[in-house]
């Protein structure tokens, strides 16, 4: 058992690790922005006393010295999970929206905790998929070895660009930092494609639903009546599967100083659309008479023993993931 802080308190991904962190017996302080959101999480966890989850306010992860205070804490902490780093595409400014959040984010939490956290011994930031793929030039196998060789220049471009850089500028900082800096905690990465499941009921609303599930919801509202959309890519993870892997990246020694690509397999908006036409009979209407699944016969490959072998992590299957997702989403009013 260990005390962990966990930033990004708010989002899909952490929602699902607070409930991980403390199934596993850990302590948890989250980092939301406003007391408003903090209240919301707690609320969700009735019951559980304050000294095994709390939170802190951190108003903004793009300003360099946003986590200095967070990271103090009696007793102190031991692990970090960052999971703060903005994943949309309502973007203005590329590098104000995306690249700096993720950067300054990720260099400021270790920073801190280099300044003010001694006894913090693993940091563990969920990186990306997008920081592996090369969109222009797909690898035959994708593993832990690869990287987006995408440039500053080339973020810049576009909204879908500036996401790609932010995650592989995040994360190639964070093993800099270890590198130069020598601190005293090692670094361990997590990279999902997109990541599917259940919704939290107390998000703000199906308007606001992280990027990933919007193509579920879009489908059982039917708005993709006319057609489905292009995938996109092609490989997915189950967020319940990505939230152990975080936690177990914590408790793992065998973890420290790694990457791990972390996906269940092979996803499309066509697969989705027949899964839920085959277990949601009340759904047909909404979705196209016919379904294609459009996944390429020559799809990139993928290698994701590193996760299982190290990590202990058993993949649910597409089928898992979407059918739980819809039911939450029709619980909360979709």
């Amino acid at each position: 058992m260990v005390k962990v802080l966990l930033t990004g308190g708010s989002g899909f991904i952490a929602a699902h690790a607070v409930d991980e962190l403390l199934k596993r017996g850990h302590d948890v302080v989250f980092t939301v922005r406003s007391d408003e959101k903090g209240q919301k999480i707690l609320s969700n966890h009735p019951g559980t006393p304050s000294s095994k989850l709390s939170y802190v306010i951190v108003k903004d992860i793009a300003q360099e010295t946003a986590f200095d205070e967070a990271v103090k804490s009696d007793p102190p902490f031991e692990a970090v999970l960052h999971t703060a780093s903005p994943f949309h595409f309502n973007v203005t400014d590329v590098k104000k929206d995306l690249l700096d959040p993720a950067i300054v984010g990720t260099t400021g939490i270790l920073k801190a905790v280099k300044k003010s956290a001694p006894t913090v011994k693993r940091i563990v930031i969920t990186s990306s998929f997008a920081a592996i793929m090369n969109p222009d030039k797909p690898a035959k196998v994708y593993s832990e070895a690869n990287w987006n060789p995408i440039t500053w220049e080339e973020a810049l471009r576009s909204p879908g660009d500036g996401y790609r850089g932010s995650k592989t500028f995040a994360e190639k900082a964070a093993w800099d930092f270890v590198e130069k800096e020598k601190p005293n905690f090692d670094v361990v990465t997590i990279n999902p494609p997109l990541v599917l499941g259940p919704v939290v009921h107390y998000f703000n609303s199906l308007d606001a639903i992280n990027t990933s599930n919007a193509r579920i919801r879009d489908l059982i509202q039917g708005k993709n009546k006319d057609g489905i959309p292009p995938s996109g890519l092609y490989l997915f993870v189950d967020v319940r599967d990505l939230a152990l892997a975080h936690v177990k990246a914590i408790e793992t020694p065998a973890a420290g100083g790694k990457r791990f690509f972390v996906t269940a397999g092979y996803f499309s908006n066509g697969a989705i659309a027949q899964i839920i036409k085959d277990n949601f009979p009340q759904l047909a209407d909404k979705l196209p008479a016919t379904i294609e699944d459009e996944t390429p016969k020559d799809v990139y490959g993928y290698d994701n023993s590193r996760s299982k072998e190290i990590l202990g992590i058993e993949y649910r299957s597409l089928k898992e993931s979407i059918v739980d997702t819809v039911k939450s989403l029709l619980a909360v009013g979709a």
